[in-house]
């Protein structure tokens, strides 16, 4: 039996780690509903658009013009063609489409900013968007073409397109039209009234979904550094003593804390570690001696994000926004995308340095001078090659984040006649930052590929029975490396076992729950 995911959106109740969950959801395992609470406070709002179009008063968003066109009063028997046509004209995104992990997080996050019923949306056509999710109907959303202000307009727009059966949808491995697609669930086009257009597209909700996935990725990643950085440690026998608690004692930046902790319990009886304590080693390279202070400096920009991003998540993003209680209808800025933007491309930096760091200790294993081991990993160099362009390849990824990691956030490039002179460039920092991401997954991958190899030479010595275990899982995907052969293979392979969680689940078997 299947199981389901059921979750009532209140509109403030979705947690991060949630909306990974239902982004990488199989088809059929979530029900999304809308809360009863929720839907009252949505049903009110809506009381109030309806009210003002009947007072026929000019109040934008709901019977005007949009941008710069903000003081066109539109007739009420165009006010339905009024969101067609906005929908229509903006979708204008290029490039290649989201994957369908970041379309159906970016569908839940627009959901929820709109169910708290500030919006003044009809109910139904949430429940349609939620039902998207629940029943695998992925809208195609061209990745680029959103300035990361006024919303994120042209992606949020081809969302739209779809509930509105005119745009295109992935939905069990085809790209149908959403019509069809929506037919085949047994669902209908959405009909848009006033407002309900814009309200679908103006909001950071793209890029909330491109941070929030990162984000939960990264929480990963650092734990999965500190363990590969400890194997590396003992692969070049380098020293535990920089780990000292009392070390960290005296400078406690609480990410340098954690990771401490983390490197002395994963070393813990460690063969390797004591049968070189009286070779006169006193201190290591940077690279091995500062992986405390270097990852968890890292560290820190995941707390920020997580903060910034938790709050986003759970924050009504569109505009004007609709105040039940008193029928105000007060235009703001909250679809900028300023806050979202300048934690992204901090959170890139951070990983990109948990990258950079690891691409030196891969270094040091390839240098002969230094570890002690076979040069480039393999016993009959020359001949053979080894793992010299493994490293050759991190070096490149190392690079390449350099210039990834340059803010897209301190750009602006205003729109819409001067209307929007100030954008934040949010998506361009979330689509960066998923680069960074997929290459710092790759460079643990060459890590750990040349750190067990690196074990092997110090056979019989064993590490310590948390790195044994890595070792092990290590070894049912990849054999240890006699002659050369297609190391992209490998590499490929150990790529998949770091994104998945079981190289985590596998030590903290042994160590409980790493900070």
């Amino acid at each position: 039996m299947t199981t389901v995911f059921h979750l009532k959106l209140t509109g403030t109740n979705l947690s991060l780690d949630d909306l990974a969950r239902i982004s990488r959801a199989a088809t059929g395992t979530v029900k999304l509903e809308i809360d009863p609470r929720a839907l009252e406070n949505m049903h009110k709002s809506r009381r109030v658009v309806l009210d003002i179009v009947k007072q026929g008063r000019p109040v934008y968003g709901i019977n005007t013009g949009f941008g710069a066109l903000a003081s066109k009063q539109i007739a009420v028997e165009d006010l339905e063609q009024l969101q067609y046509n906005l929908i229509r004209s903006h979708c204008t995104g290029v490039g290649r489409p989201f994957s369908r992990d970041i379309t159906r997080g970016i569908m839940l996050a627009r959901a929820n900013c709109l169910i708290q019923g500030f919006s003044g949306v009809t109910p139904e056509t949430i429940q349609l968007l939620l039902d998207f999710i629940n029943f695998g109907l992925h809208p195609v959303i061209p990745e680029k073409g959103s300035v990361g202000a006024s919303g994120d307009l042209a992606p949020l727009s081809h969302i739209a397109l779809a509930l509105i059966g005119e745009g295109e949808v992935e939905y069990q491995g085809r790209i149908l039209p959403s019509a069809e697609a929506m037919a085949l669930v047994g669902k209908v086009p959405a009909k848009l009234g006033p407002k309900d257009g814009l309200a679908l597209i103006n909001g950071t909700s793209v890029m909330l979904a491109l941070g929030a996935l990162a984000l939960v990725e990264a929480k990963k990643l650092v734990k999965l550094a500190d363990i590969i950085a400890c194997l590396t440690l003992d692969a070049v026998r380098g020293t535990a003593s920089a780990f000292d608690e009392r070390i960290s004692r005296l400078k406690p930046q609480p990410g340098q804390v954690d990771v401490s902790k983390n490197l002395r319990t994963l070393i813990a009886g460690s063969e390797i570690v004591v049968s070189h304590k009286e070779d006169g080693k006193v201190q290591d390279p940077y690279s091995l001696r500062c992986i405390p202070q270097v990852h968890g400096a890292c560290r820190q920009t995941l707390r920020h994000s997580e903060e910034v991003l938790g709050i986003e998540l759970n924050s009504v993003t569109d505009n004007p926004l609709v105040f039940a209680d008193t029928g105000d209808v007060i235009s703001g800025g909250n679809f900028h995308g300023e806050a979202l933007a300048l934690t992204m491309d901090y959170l890139a930096m951070g990983l990109s340095e948990i990258c950079s760091i690891a691409e030196r200790r891969v270094e040091k294993m390839m240098n002969p001078h230094f570890s002690d081991l076979p040069a480039f990993l393999t016993r009959n160099s020359g001949l053979n090659s080894g793992l010299m362009i493994a490293h050759v390849t991190m070096a490149a990824l190392a690079s390449e984040n350099k210039y990834l990691c340059h803010p897209a956030s301190v750009d602006s490039i205003p729109t819409s006649t001067d209307k929007e002179d100030h954008v934040s460039m949010g998506v361009t920092s979330g689509r960066k930052l998923h680069e960074v991401l997929e290459n710092v997954q790759t460079g643990l991958a060459i890590e750990l590929l040349c750190n067990t190899q690196g074990i092997e030479f110090l056979r019989p010595l064993k590490s310590s029975v948390a790195l044994e275990k890595v070792v092990t899982l290590v070894r049912k995907h990849v054999a240890p490396i006699g002659d050369d052969r297609i190391f992209h293979k490998d590499i490929k392979a150990l790529t998949t076992l770091i994104q998945s969680d079981e190289l985590i689940r596998e030590v903290e078997s042994v160590t409980g729950p790493l900070a």
